[in-house]
């Protein structure tokens, strides 16, 4: 099997692995020559995941349960991690929950599950991550999967909006503290990507009516964010810290 060659020698975890675009980047990390830790609830979709990501030429792929609203979830994780692959390199924080309507229909519990998941545990990743590089000297490289809704706003999405700018700025803020460790931190900024989620929606009226606002009149497919994810996850980066790259057909533009 041919194989690409990327993240050759990077031991990848990713979180929110057990489906859309987590289960996406897992796999195109196993093909491009990484070890994989994939860490997520659903443990039953993970162990069939990695199976899949043996076969694509990850043969150290390893499944771990995770839960990124519990700090003590997120520090065994890392543990976990670093055992299964023999050291961590990179940490892909893609996790994420999203509660649907108006704000002022939400409840109270609506908002704290979606900023527990989408801001504090992406917090907690990065820093249970950033913690051990920094004990073992060794340099690290933290990806956090934002969305373009972090730098503008849908009706119907207040608190994942909310909490995406929070991840963006984030990034931000941990790439300065984290630079003097070795520690590199960026996020990409998906727009609209067509998902086992999402699919239905962009057959309705609002959704082909979405489509119509993109610039590039189409829907993003997993396989748009190939690039833009091998850019940040791969040794290519190394001089930057501190992006935020939208990936959007043009989106924030229109």
């Amino acid at each position: 099997m041919n194989r690409d060659t990327a993240l050759a020698g990077q031991r990848l975890l990713i979180t929110g692995a057990s489906s859309g675009l987590g289960e996406h980047f897992a796999k195109l990390a196993a093909r491009n020559g990484a070890s994989v830790a994939i860490a997520a609830r659903r443990t039953d979709r993970l162990e069939a995941l990695v199976e899949v990501l043996k076969e694509l030429g990850a043969p150290d792929a390893a499944a771990i349960a995770l839960d990124v609203s519990d700090g003590a979830s997120i520090h065994a994780c890392v543990v976990d991690a670093v055992t299964a692959l023999g050291g961590l390199d990179v940490l892909i924080n893609n996790a994420g929950t999203a509660r649907q309507g108006l704000a002022i229909d939400q409840s109270a519990e609506d908002f704290d599950d979606v900023m527990s998941v989408n801001l504090r545990g992406v917090w907690l990743m990065a820093v249970a991550a950033a913690r051990h590089w920094r004990e073992s000297g060794t340099p690290g490289n933290i990806v956090n999967i934002a969305s373009i809704l972090g730098e503008r706003v849908s009706s119907g999405t207040a608190s994942y909006a909310v909490s995406k700018a929070g991840v963006v700025q984030m990034t931000r803020a941990l790439a300065l503290e984290f630079a003097r460790h070795n520690i590199r931190v960026n996020a990409l900024e998906p727009g609209y990507v067509e998902t086992e989620i999402n699919q239905g929606f962009f057959e309705t009226d609002a959704g082909k009516a979405m489509i119509k606002r993109i610039p590039m009149r189409r829907i993003g497919k997993p396989e748009d964010l190939d690039g833009p994810f091998l850019l940040l996850a791969g040794d290519a980066s190394r001089f930057m810290t501190g992006a935020a790259i939208p990936v959007d057909g043009g989106h924030l533009l229109a």
